[in-house]
């Protein structure tokens, strides 16, 4: 949620009307070597933005008489002594007045540790607003440190999460986005400073599998398991699965993009994901979208991801034969592996997607080890999903699974009911005609870098192309038919020297024997 942090005009004491930030004065711990003063009141800000300024900083310094500089150097105190941030410098000695809910434990670790940083930020009445922290090598030089892309990646996570409240306890005591926590000491230095974005039940699996990853007491190959399973959950954002209201105009839009007719299909999906604009949550059913192979199931599957604005992950079921592929394989085996459900959600890197299961009617029934399909019902159900690998419950109310099929009657009832089921007929042949004209047919020019008029299709050649694929449900065959004739009239331009070709029905007729 964007909105102001800091109100620099009011008191700190009173609450700001904003609903996307909530204050609270607690007490910082007294003392402090150099400090000037005594510690004021730690304002805490509980906020959702995703990007710092001098208005929506970090962190705040005390700084009534504005001496500070635009970058300040040196090293957070350790917070047993003092919440405040220490330089060689006195004069840039101060307490911290203010601080983002979601970056209390950072900020502690960064303290405890000695790690020398660079804050960059902003004197605004009387404080010091910090909204960049780098990573410096140790000493006076001022160098960027090489751990500083770590330092960048942890900032970057922790804004992307919402803000970490009081009430929230543990069950235990204790600038590149691409990178990955993969070592054991970055999975630990992780877990420190962003542990409680994390769900308490995650929280404390992590804490567990990071002693046995460190213990000598187990083999090397639960202690190699332990650390794959803390890398694929520590790269994944946890998100709190409150989602904004989507645009019923804008809903409409994506799915005429991807869609020619079908006014019905449309209307049901809309009716049924527009849920959201009242709950902030994802509707209670999935989409099942039955319909013949070509009518564009899975085009609406990506139009819906795109409409809630949420990343998406496939799993094809014809090719699971085995309930374990989708749950994953236990631990004691040595190529155990987690399931294909737990890969969509490494694969997308959050805890809010569309999970898109492509050919659902598919699966192999005839398994010995059961119907593989009967596996997605707990995390169909919402109510948390549990990996074999993994061995911690995956929490599911950011799952929006759209799954397609053909054929209805090859679906178990109990999936059957988990679903909002929407059938697809066939298009026309008028329906097949207009397709060709106006998507299929533009599509390949512009793909072959063809103009309209150097390939032009006359009212009786589409309807020869329609007639030809007429026992042929959907219209892939159409694109292919367009590619054909695209081919075919490049080739006379480039060998003829004509400038144009026209197909008429019996050209049509012609060619595509």
């Amino acid at each position: 949620m964007a909105g102001r942090v800091f109100d620099f005009g009011e008191d700190t004491q009173t609450k700001t009307n904003d609903s996307s930030s909530e204050k609270k004065n607690i007490s910082s711990k007294k003392g402090g070597r150099g400090l000037k003063g005594s510690a004021p009141s730690l304002n805490m800000i509980y906020s959702d933005d995703r990007t710092v300024d001098a208005g929506r900083p970090i962190l705040t310094l005390n700084d009534k008489d504005g001496v500070f500089e635009h970058h300040l150097t040196g090293i957070f105190m350790d917070p047993a002594k003092a919440f405040a941030f220490d330089s060689a410098d006195p004069e840039e000695k101060a307490y911290i007045s203010g601080i983002d809910s979601r970056f209390v434990e950072f900020v502690k670790w960064l303290g405890i540790n000695r790690i020398s940083v660079r804050l960059t930020g902003e004197n605004r009445e009387g404080v010091f607003c910090v909204y960049k922290i780098r990573e410096l090598e140790s000493g006076p030089s001022g160098k960027l440190s090489g751990q500083d892309g770590f330092l960048q990646y942890m900032i970057a996570r922790l804004l992307s999460g919402d803000a970490v409240r009081d009430t929230e306890t543990e069950e235990e005591d204790a600038d590149d986005d691409s990178m990955k926590l993969t070592s054991l000491q970055s999975i630990t230095d992780f877990l420190d400073c962003a542990g409680r974005t994390f769900p308490v039940n995650i929280r404390s699996w992590a804490r567990r599998n990071l002693a046995v990853a460190k213990s000598e007491e187990v083999s090397q190959e639960e202690r190699r398991h332990a650390q794959r399973a803390l890398s694929m959950m520590m790269n994944i954002q946890w998100r709190r699965s409150l989602f904004p209201p989507i645009d019923p105009v804008k809903a409409r839009a994506i799915l005429d993009e991807e869609l020619y007719g079908m006014e019905k299909v449309k209307q049901r999906i809309i009716e049924t994901i527009i849920q959201i604009n009242r709950t902030g949550r994802l509707p209670a059913y999935g989409l099942l979208l039955i319909g013949p192979a070509g009518t564009g199931k899975s085009q609406i599957a990506y139009a819906v991801a795109r409409i809630l604005g949420l990343p998406w992950a496939g799993l094809d079921m014809s090719s699971v034969h085995d309930p374990e592929q989708l749950t994953g394989s236990s631990r004691i085996y040595a190529n155990a592996k987690p399931g294909s459900i737990m890969e969509a959600f490494s694969r997308a890197g959050q805890s809010d997607l569309v999970f898109i299961i492509n050919e659902l009617d598919k699966a192999d029934s005839e398994s010995v080890s059961g119907n593989p399909a009967d596996a997605l019902l707990t995390l169909l159900d919402n109510l948390g999903y549990t990996d074999n690998y993994m061995e911690c419950m995956i929490p599911t109310t950011g799952v929006y699974p759209v799954a397609t099929a053909n054929d209805k009657s090859r679906i178990s009832e109990p999936l059957l009911t988990r679903f909002a089921v929407i059938e697809l007929p066939d298009y026309t042949a008028e329906e097949k005609k207009e397709i060709f004209l106006r998507f299929a047919l533009p599509k390949v020019l512009k793909r072959m870098e063809l103009t309209e008029d150097e390939c032009r299709v006359s009212s009786d050649g589409a309807d020869q192309v329609v007639e030809h694929f007429k026992n042929v449900s959907g219209v892939r065959d159409l694109e292919q038919a367009a590619e054909h004739l695209a081919a075919h009239a490049l080739y006379l331009i480039e060998t003829t020297g004509v400038k144009s070709v026209v197909y008429d029905g019996d050209t049509v007729r012609e060619l595509l024997q």
